[in-house]
């Protein structure tokens, strides 16, 4: 039996890993807080409400997987916040898989969520690991509605809108330039479908009369999640932030990059990307407030005869990716998940499951649900 800390958070120098070591913190499992720079790791962990109390110790560790395997073996859950991921995470992923470990992401990049499934999704159901990309409020409790939804059966079709309040971390605003050069699905009678990168709709918010623009946001995980469900045929998302003037500067800018960046090499897309991200987000955003940053899951599901509609409303995105990494772990540490290989956090934990975490810490109201049969 190893005496190592059972949990590592790689990438705890940013934001959400700060949060998800709060919340490790809060469920009383031990962790290692890991990342490229100590310095900076520690400077993040040491401002932790009540990490004194925290049984953890920091490390620094190379990008490698020879490096990452070392400091996991021992190890029984990885939460890994070093993202893009499509850039970054498969030394994480193999490193994991090397050293007999769960693996966790935060991402919203549909094309990994897409590689890790084909590239890894067999050979850990192989040694009985879980391999959850995507374990985070967007878009996981979008999936907590969804499934809500699919309890009323006869139901096929799944109309997804996600939305909040606030600013995006560093890490965030990488990953969302990163999916503009990456090809975006929709899923359409159990096929991927290809959205046009500058798709985007005026939609109507639940519990607001202000309409929002939503934009495919990368495509998302939730056709992937769904791809393989019998109960679902068709799903499609959209999303944003509810902040007008910001999803219109979106929009521009995804026609900006259909019209000048994707006709360059790859290198230089990314090279392009990257340097339009770092003009809009160089720092770590302020803390969350629960009065200011909202979230807004609405799900709509219909059959031939048959509706339902979802909604979901919670506060502090941020904060429910951590706790849902943390919950996570705390779950992977007593038991295997419900599903091994690759799964989302709902079917690896179960959607009923999450949404009682995310109450308990009064992150997110009781679903609004309503159906018609």
């Amino acid at each position: 039996m190893s005496d190592k800390r059972p949990v590592v958070v790689y990438g705890v120098s940013g934001y959400t890993g700060r949060l998800v070591c709060e919340y490790l913190r809060e469920y009383n499992v031990p962790f290692i807080a890991a990342g490229r720079d100590k310095a900076k790791v520690q400077a993040v962990v040491d401002k932790i409400p009540g990490i004194e109390t925290a049984d953890y110790e920091v490390v620094e560790v190379e990008h490698t997987v020879a490096a990452l395997t070392e400091l996991f073996k021992g190890a029984r859950v990885v939460s890994n916040m070093v993202g893009p991921f499509i850039k970054y995470g498969p030394e994480v992923v193999e490193a994991c898989l090397a050293a007999g470990c769960h693996y966790l992401d935060t991402t919203g990049e549909q094309d990994w969520v897409l590689k890790a499934q084909s590239t890894w999704g067999d050979a850990f159901a192989a040694k009985g690991l879980l391999l959850s990309p995507n374990l985070a409020q967007m878009y996981t409790t979008g999936e907590i509605a969804a499934n809500i939804c699919l309890e009323t059966p006869g139901l096929d079709t799944l109309d997804i809108l996600v939305f909040w309040k606030g600013l995006p971390t560093y890490a965030s605003t990488q990953t969302i330039f990163t999916i503009l050069k990456a090809d975006w699905y929709y899923l359409e009678q159990n096929k991927y479908l290809p959205w046009d990168v500058t798709a985007r709709a005026d939609v109507v918010v639940p519990g607001q009369h202000e309409t929002a623009i939503a934009v495919p946001w990368g495509g998302t995980a939730h056709p992937v999640w769904f791809k393989n469900d019998p109960r679902v045929a068709n799903c499609k998302v959209m999303g944003g932030v509810l902040a007008r003037p910001v999803m219109e500067g979106v929009v521009q800018t995804t026609q900006m990059v259909k019209e000048q960046i994707k006709p360059l090499p790859p290198a230089d897309q990314e090279k392009a990307l990257a340097d339009i991200a770092a003009t809009l987000q160089a720092t770590m955003p302020p803390r969350e407030n629960p009065r200011i940053n909202t979230s807004i899951d609405s799900v709509y599901a219909s059959g031939p005869l048959g509706r339902a509609h979802c909604v979901i409303h919670g506060n502090c995105n941020y904060k429910q990716t951590g706790l849902l990494q943390a919950y996570a772990a705390y779950s992977l540490l007593q038991k295997a998940p419900n599903r091994p290989g690759f799964a989302s956090g709902c079917q690896a934990f179960g959607y009923r499951e999450l949404l009682g975490q995310l109450r308990s810490f009064g992150l997110v109201m009781k679903p609004q649900l309503t159906v018609q049969d």
